[in-house]
């Protein structure tokens, strides 16, 4: 046993135990039917793990605070809107403007971009206004920067639920709660494999999977960078890292740059599977579950963050709705698990924080840290008691 558990933790074993998940990830859709809720369920798992370590940069690296991620998916999922649908019937003389999409919406109006281009859109736009909403925090910190944030997040909410009444032209911003629909299937030019989520889920999760894997390349090019070390100095001790040369304008604004960035990724894979963009989606309390799957599974620990947010999508979208939500009804009682949902997890964090206040994976550093300071605490405590 003590031989299997050191080949864990050596290089190789961990390459192994990576390699065998990759491998039965990529062959997960072959257990169920192509429309199975098991399969609805792990593409909303690949998108919120995509969101929970691109909020686990910011929060988890860089130690700022964001309570106003939110924003970011919906900027993604808008970019789709925008730029992958009819929504704009006027362009292009009402012909429209279509780029490497498939035949069968060529004709239509609108504008029309290839998914992937979307998707870099979509980057470039989360990334550009997480710098924004990152210079009001420049001089503040710990619950002002929550307060920051916060407000940015409800300001995006507000505008794309009254987006109905926002003029460009002939054209509204964000069609409020009626929708911005149908949005574009992707397209792979020269691959012969169609995605349709209405017949067929497997090629949205192997699309969501191969995101998936970027997100995560971007995660470790980025936490073993010298940016990385500059972001974890700044979580220690900002007035040290200044002192030692980090230029913290830059370093805070690119946290917020890149986090935002892998926000706007996985809106626009969602926005794209789900085939409509409504305001409802936008909602202030999908912020502080995102920022639960951080804390469950490990401020800053990315295979922490991975199993934390693939246990609360899973209990969110599987387990409450599916297994477990006419449970009350056999004691009984007369009402539904889901609605109790929010609940739940409130329990499951204040469970986490009492056992396990690290997380459930935590990051090296970070478990030394709350490990010493527990330690020179208790130190602490038994000296005034003599």
């Amino acid at each position: 046993m003590t031989q299997v558990v050191q080949f864990a933790r050596s290089k190789s074993g961990q390459r192994a135990i990576i390699a065998t998940v990759a491998f039965l990830a990529i062959l997960y859709p072959f257990a169920f039917d192509p429309l199975a809720t098991q399969m609805n369920t792990a593409i909303y798992v690949l998108a919120y793990v995509m969101m929970a370590l691109g909020l686990n940069i910011v929060v988890g690296f860089a130690g700022l605070l964001d309570i106003g991620y939110v924003a970011f998916y919906a900027l993604g999922a808008y970019a789709v809107g925008w730029l992958a649908s009819d929504h704009f019937t006027g362009v292009g003389g009402e012909t429209g403007i279509h780029v490497l999409v498939s035949d069968l919406i060529t004709s239509s109006p609108g504008i029309h971009l290839n998914f992937f281009l979307v998707l870099v859109i979509a980057m470039i736009i989360a990334a550009v206004l997480g710098a924004l909403i990152g210079l009001p925090t420049l001089r503040l910190r710990g619950d002002y920067i929550a307060i920051v944030t916060l407000a940015f997040g409800e300001i995006i909410g507000r505008i794309a639920l009254n987006g109905d009444e926002i003029s460009l032209g002939n054209y509204n911003l964000t069609a409020g709660q009626q929708a911005i629909a149908p949005v574009d299937q992707p397209f792979l030019p020269g691959v012969n494999y169609e995605f349709d989520s209405a017949f067929n889920l497997r090629p949205y999760y192997w699309l969501g999977l191969v995101l998936l894997t970027f997100t995560l390349f971007v995660n470790f090019r980025l936490r073993d960078s010298r940016l990385g070390r500059a972001w974890i100095a700044l979580r220690e001790d900002e007035v040290a890292a200044a002192s030692m040369g980090v230029p913290l304008v830059r370093t805070k604004l690119l946290a917020y740059a890149s986090g935002a960035a892998l926000g706007g990724v996985a809106g626009a894979f969602l926005g794209s599977y789900t085939t409509a963009i409504s305001s409802n989606q936008f909602e202030f309390s999908f912020s502080i579950f995102v920022l639960a799957m951080v804390i469950l599974g490990g401020l800053g620990s990315i295979w922490g963050v991975v199993a934390g947010a693939a246990l609360l999508a899973t209990i969110d979208r599987y387990i409450i709705p599916e297994v477990l939500d006419d449970l009350p009804s056999k004691f009984g009682l007369d009402f539904r698990l889901t609605q109790l949902s929010f609940g739940i997890f409130g329990f499951l964090l204040v469970l986490i924080m009492v056992l396990r206040p690290e997380g459930l994976f935590p990051e090296r550093r970070r478990k030394i840290e709350l490990t010493e300071g527990a330690g020179a605490a208790d130190d602490s405590l038994y000296e005034a008691r003599s």
